[in-house]
Formats: C-alpha cells, structure tokens, sequence
C-alpha cells in the first residue's frame, strides 16, 4: 500500500515547493488541500481526478477520504500551507491514519515566517543581536491562554502566527520597548504581497493602514533592522 504523503506546499509563491513535493503533486491521483491558504498555482499543478479543499472537512471525514483511496492503490497528497509541523493540525490526521494500518509520509516545506525574513532582506538570527528565535500563537478561538508576556522576556527574536486580527493586544502584551523594530507581512511570497514595517508601538495601526487584517505574520526584534541592528559580522568573513 502506498503512503498518503503530508506535504508543504511552501509559504505561497509556486516555486518555493520543494521538488520532491511538486513531483508528488504531479503524481497525485487524490489531492486534498488546506483551502485557500494553498496558492491556485500548485492546486493546477496536480493532474488529480479528485481534488478537494479541506475546509469545512471534520477530521473523521477527511481521513476516510484518505483512507479509502490509499485502499485503493491511488496517489494520495494531502497538501497543507507551508511547513506541516508548524500549526499545521497534522498529528491527529497522522495518528488516525496509522490506526487504520494506512503508512504516513511527511514531507517537509518552507515556512511562512522564511518568506517573510527573505522578503524583509533580514535574518531570524543575528549575531550580536539574538541567537534565538521565538515561535508562538496568541490566544484566540482554539486557543484558550498564551505565554506571549513571559516569551518576550527574554528579548529574542519573535515570529507570531495566527495573530493577525489580534496586534493590538498582543502590542499590549509583549513586554519588548516600543521602539523595538517589529514588522507584519502579509502573504509572503505571494503576489499580493504586502509589509509594513514600525516600531512596535507603531506597528498594529501601521498594518492597519495598509489593510492587513488576516493571513499575516508579526516578527519582533531588532533583526527586522539589520542595518541599524548593532550586529556583529559573522567569523566566517573576517
């Protein structure tokens, strides 16, 4: 029995999709994709006789369908929006799948939040600047509380996802000074790509401004400003 393959399809733009995950799209007899968060572009791709958006699926539903035709013999792509093991909601699909004796594979994709630092011409991590990178989610609907204040203690480099609808409080909550460097990308790698960069303090009326309301990252820190960053050179190129 073939796997059913969880694959990235990277942050947006049709070429970030590795090329083990675009030949398996090209191979799919049976593709399933996260909605809208997937470009059009790689859904086209795909010469599936079936293909289907995952939204509105209840679990129990959505592994039936995967069930069934990895039965068959088919092709079987799940395809979700950028890396799966970010907020991806795959490990329930995943377990529910091996109980039913059906082999899994994952394969890996470019996250939203590397888009964004290509697209801010920066890096996560910077020497002299921060060696760490923070990844979190602000409370919301399936979410019941957060640890954004006690995270951003630490003065790391910060991506939050999921928190689109939510800056204004979350610049309420981080407890970072105002004129730290923050940035929210809109579609990273998409056409309709958009940024805005602020201070911190500034930031939630600065996207708001350029009508980012969803389907965006906010990343905090001093490494959204490399040039004004302080940053250290790297010993590689001494």
């Amino acid at each position: 029995m073939k796997p059913v393959y969880f694959v990235g399809a990277g942050p947006g733009d049709a070429d970030l999709i590795t090329v083990k995950g675009r030949r398996l799209l090209e191979e799919a007899d049976v593709l399933i994709y996260a909605g809208s968060l997937v470009s059009p572009d790689l859904v086209g791709i795909s010469p599936a006789t079936v293909k289907r958006s995952s939204h509105g699926m209840h679990l129990q539903e959505l592994v039936d369908m995967m069930a069934g035709a990895a039965r068959e013999g088919k092709n079987v792509v799940r395809l979700h929006s950028g890396d799966p093991s970010l907020y991806g909601a795959i490990v329930e699909q995943v377990l529910a799948l091996q109980d039913r004796n059906i082999p899994v594979e994952i394969v890996p994709g470019v996250s939203s939040m590397f888009a964004a630092a290509a697209a801010l011409g920066t890096q996560l991590t910077l020497r002299g600047v921060s060696e760490t990178l923070i990844v979190t989610r602000p409370a919301g609907k399936t979410l019941q509380s957060d640890h954004l204040r006690e995270l951003s203690v630490h003065g790391a480099t910060m991506v939050v996802f999921l928190g689109t609808e939510q800056l204004e409080e979350i610049v309420r909550q981080v407890v970072y000074p105002p004129d730290t460097p923050a940035a929210v990308v809109y579609h990273a790698s998409w056409e309709d790509e958009k940024i805005a960069c602020a201070p911190l303090g500034k930031i939630a009326e600065t996207a708001r401004a350029l009508g980012i309301e969803k389907t965006a990252l906010l990343i905090i820190g001093r490494v959204v400003e490399p040039r004004t960053s302080g940053f250290v050179h790297s010993e590689l190129y001494r």
